[in-house]
């Protein structure tokens, strides 16, 4: 029985190190692959927020309790990116 597994063992030794090759080399490719998809959705991701609209408008008051005063349920979301009721903060250049 061990001799049948030694000469098994025997018989693909010249192909370990080619398959550990590639398999390492296929490990490096999907760890690459997985950062690069991770980086790119975290970049679309904040594009997309980078969109809302909320932190210059007259009714934003960035309070916790109440952060817009018409439309406290869609304020600092995805939601908010196409607000009808957005208006402009006007700053003064002194």
């Amino acid at each position: 029985m061990f001799q049948l597994l030694y000469y098994l063992f025997d018989a693909i030794r010249p192909l370990l190190a080619p398959m550990a090759f590639i398999f390492a080399w296929g490990l490096i490719i999907l760890v690459v692959w997985s950062l690069w998809s991770a980086a790119k959705d975290t970049i679309t991701t904040a594009k997309q927020m980078h969109q809302i609209p909320c932190s210059n408008c007259v009714f934003f008051n960035n309070d916790y309790r109440l952060k817009c005063t018409v439309n406290p349920s869609i304020a600092n979301t995805e939601e908010a990116i196409g607000c009808l009721d957005h208006q402009q903060k006007f700053t003064s250049n002194k």
